[in-house]
């Protein structure tokens, strides 16, 4: 992949929001909002996998539904192409669905039952009117071989495979109709160790093979590191850090993206004695979430400007909002 300052991004995401209202009483007044994703901004450049980590509830599920409108953000851009996908039609926001596609966590429920897997697949390019029936049913033989399935298996129903074998079929729906960005929300999280590490590889061959783009949410750091350029660390809705993989890994800056690798196995047993940052207490309630740094309820580090003023995502090639910065860290 070429330095991401010659490229143009491919997607802009700026102060992106998305609340849910909570409603209350007969006549469901709204009495306030659940802010799952809460002022995310960041680029997306060509070829590139970008991963969004965090706890369960930081919002990275949210926020990479939001850039494919299967949630309409509350507020925010989205830029895909000059145009700004938060914005735009329905009418409008079906004719770019071709270039935007998701792979869901839950391969089987994401699959209808009651269709046979040649129908599932080649579904899109019939709605779409790209092709013709027998046409589509070509294309779904060679979708099918390109990841790892026999064209035998589309006359079989979505139970009668295996769970790393439906998330194949996921991957193949996704690639249907060329899209050029993916989002993988937590492609790999329901599948055995050894399957995860299948799709990995197979996500990877298919990026190098249809120069794909992938936005890949994950718990896991093991996965992530395998698979992205960039990482984005989020923390209740809001994006902590950003850098890449290898400054992530090797000099953490935020306070929570240092928790988050303290949690990730260490294959070298001459580093498992190093300090650890202790944190303690749980994730604030996104319905309610605290004032200044929303991460300073629980970082060992937080002083009184933490607690009155949020901080600013700020630097050149590594970006962190924090007051008080980690120096460099080794992990």
């Amino acid at each position: 992949m070429p330095p991401l300052e010659q490229e143009t991004p491919l997607l802009q995401v700026k102060n992106l929001k998305k609340y849910y209202p909570i409603k209350k009483g007969i006549i469901s007044k709204t009495v306030g909002h659940v802010k799952a994703v809460d002022d995310v901004s960041f680029d997306i450049y060509p070829g590139e996998t970008m991963g969004l980590v965090g706890e369960s509830g930081c919002g990275k599920s949210t926020t990479g539904r939001s850039l494919v409108r299967l949630e309409d953000p509350t507020a925010g851009q989205v830029i895909f192409q000059g145009k700004d996908l938060a914005s735009i039609s329905h009418r409008e926001m079906r004719k770019l669905r071709t270039d935007l596609q998701i792979i869901f966590q839950d391969p089987y429920s994401s699959l209808n039952p009651r269709k046979r897997i040649g129908d599932l697949l080649a579904e899109p390019l019939i709605a779409h009117k790209l092709a013709t029936r027998s046409e589509a049913d070509q294309k779904v033989n060679e979708i099918l071989e390109i990841v790892g399935l026999s064209k035998q298996y589309k006359n079989r129903y979505p139970h009668e495979f295996s769970g790393g074998q439906r998330q194949r079929i996921g991957i193949a729906r996704a690639l249907m109709l060329h899209p050029k960005l993916i989002i993988c929300d937590e492609p790999v999280s329901a599948l055995d160790v050894s399957i995860q590490a299948q799709v990995l590889n197979l996500l990877k061959d298919l990026q190098k093979e249809l120069h794909l783009t992938y936005v890949f949410i994950a718990h896991g750091l093991g996965a992530v590191k395998y698979i992205s350029d960039r990482i984005t660390v989020m923390y209740l809705g809001k994006v902590m850090e950003l850098a890449t993989t290898k400054e992530i890994f090797e000099h953490p800056k935020h306070p929570y993206t240092e928790i988050l690798l303290n949690a990730y196995p260490i294959p070298n047993p001459h580093m498992r004695g190093r300090d650890q940052i202790v944190v303690d207490g749980d994730v604030p309630s996104p319905a309610n979430p605290p004032k200044g740094c929303v991460f300073h309820t629980r970082c060992p580090f937080a002083k009184d400007i933490c607690r009155e003023k949020i901080p600013v995502l700020s630097g050149k090639d590594h970006l962190v909002a924090c007051h008080f910065p980690l120096e460099s860290v080794n992990v």
